[in-house]
């Protein structure tokens, strides 16, 4: 029998921190509750409280900063909310890519991009992107507010840099160089809703006047206990001329970078092959997408 807590519903932010501290280590926040509610069902989570943070007014933006170009997104903003965004579709498809194919429709409908960081799993669809795009979590406490780079945010499986009674309040994407493109495929056995065996985040941007990579980012899901970016592969394709051959090269050493494992949903040699495949791939969509937006 699932055990019973008491559902509070506190109407600010410092509200729903002081309701966190008065019970301490019996409490806990929720947002959609999709994560949550299995774990409580499944007993892996007994809290006496579940916080609210749906009516907490801060959260639930999705837009651009006039002045600095940055897209910022609310913790509290729903997959659906980014898949159904015009913004989010034509000006950040690598973004687009990663909600549309998280979960249910329904789950979607009330999942959230924040409760998708702090749930911290190596597979966080969300998360490839938004590191990929250099984006920061503001996050909020009884100290106030901090900033932390999303890619130094995981710590392991479930674990991450917030502190206890810490909510996650925005994503801050900064406003990308012109010529960018990014794509993200996640990979599974079957088309229906399910854990990636392997997800891969590619953005490329060009130098002016020619197809010469002036930056690169490469991140992978479930190729290590948290999200990554590997390093050796984006520092390959730097200055040089973005080929098939260049991004083949680069998806091999994506490869050798990830720390992939045997489990029992695909073998390692496995996903490493999908991550050189895919880094390809996703490297060739990135310069269709940069075409299409100069040909506009």
């Amino acid at each position: 029998m699932m055990k019973k807590f008491k559902y509070l519903i506190p109407k600010t932010l410092d509200e729903a921190v002081s309701l966190n501290q008065s019970h301490e280590g019996s409490a806990m926040y929720v947002a959609g509750g999709t994560d949550v509610m299995v774990k409580i069902k499944s007993g892996k989570l007994a809290p006496d409280y579940l916080i609210s943070l749906k009516h907490i007014g801060v959260g639930s933006q999705l837009g651009v900063n006039r002045e600095t170009g940055a897209l910022h997104i609310g913790g509290l903003v729903t997959h659906r909310a980014l898949e159904t965004s015009s913004l989010i579709r034509l000006q950040y498809p690598i973004i687009h890519d990663a909600v549309q194919r998280i979960g249910s429709t329904q789950i979607r409908n009330v999942a959230t991009i924040g409760g998708n960081l702090v749930n911290a799993v190596p597979s966080a669809d969300g998360a490839i992107p938004l590191i990929a795009l250099d984006a920061r979590v503001n996050i909020y406490g009884s100290a106030g507010e901090r900033t932390v780079d999303l890619v130094h945010f995981f710590e392991g499986p479930g674990q991450t840099v917030m502190d206890p009674g810490e909510i996650v309040t925005e994503i801050v994407v900064p406003k990308q160089p012109s010529r960018t493109g990014g794509a993200y495929q996640k990979f599974g056995r079957r088309a229906a809703m399910e854990l990636p065996l392997i997800g891969v985040g590619v953005l490329i941007t060009l130098e002016e006047g020619s197809n010469r990579c002036a930056k690169a980012r490469i991140t992978l899901g479930v190729a290590a206990p948290t999200p990554i970016r590997t390093l050796t592969a984006e520092r390959y394709l730097v200055g040089k001329e973005v080929t098939e051959n260049t991004l083949n090269e680069a998806g091999k050493l994506a490869a050798e970078e990830s720390r992939v494992r045997d489990s029992v949903r695909g073998l390692a040699w496995y996903r490493r092959e999908m991550v050189l495949v895919f880094v390809q791939r996703m490297g060739v969509k990135c310069m269709q997408r940069i075409k299409e937006t100069e040909a506009l």
